[in-house]
């Protein structure tokens, strides 16, 4: 089941959406205030976002120029702004796009579905990952870095390939360990950290003068930011 976060501030729109895609079959989360809403796009992994742009601490357009640095998730912006320069400014931050207040229900959950619909197309057809030396072929499941093969476990490929295509996203401990244990997180930290230390030590001897997961103190862990 796909997820989609709604960030709106106005409680009973946020609540209109979240009820019509929940009845189109998807996992809805719902944020109210710009700041929860960057927190929820930083920890956490969404198919697409809807994004109003009037938000309470942190604006939707900071919010998008924020994450575009990190995320390639698709955004719809909702907006009652009905100017063609604010639409044209805000697809040229990374909105994937715009519909404007009052909207119809029907039309939103059309163009979450075509959004969707074309994202997982770019999905599909890019299978093999790169970052730096570092390439990760999603058919064969080959890992390189240079002209090293390397061997990996399958927990460490998976490791490896949720940072790769999630770009500079930050997992917790219990994002990876969710993901990749598909169990539930209960604190104990050793699984994720032992892998984790593996996986550094094997880059490490494939490349020694280069860097690739950063540890983000207090929050987990991401391809290393230069």
């Amino acid at each position: 089941m796909m997820t989609i976060l709604i960030i709106e501030d106005q409680e009973d729109v946020n609540l209109m959406l979240a009820e019509a895609l929940t009845y189109a079959g998807y996992r809805v989360k719902s944020s109210f205030t710009g700041v929860d809403g960057i927190k929820e796009i930083q920890n956490n992994s969404y198919d697409l976002i809807l994004l109003d742009i009037m938000l309470p601490y942190k604006s939707g357009d900071e919010i998008l120029k924020e994450m575009r640095k990190f995320s390639e998730t698709p955004v719809i912006v909702i907006s009652a702004k009905d100017m063609v320069g604010t639409k044209i400014d805000l697809l040229k931050l990374g909105a994937d796009d715009y519909i404007t207040k009052p909207f119809d229900l029907g039309e939103v959950v059309a163009r979450v579905e075509s959004n969707l619909r074309r994202s997982h197309k770019q999905i599909q057809g890019s299978k093999v990952f790169q970052y730096k030396d570092l390439a990760l072929d999603d058919n064969t499941k080959r890992v390189t870095a240079g002209d090293i093969e390397m061997e990996l476990t399958a927990k460490e490929y998976m490791i490896l390939e949720l940072l790769l295509k999630h770009g500079g996203k930050v997992f917790t401990k219990s994002n990876l360990y969710e993901s990749v244990w598909r169990d539930e997180y209960l604190g104990d930290d050793n699984a994720v950290k032992t892998h984790i230390s593996n996986l550094r030590n094997k880059l490490k001897k494939a490349n020694p003068n280069e860097e690739y997961i950063e540890t983000v103190w207090g929050l987990g862990y991401r391809l290393y930011k230069e």
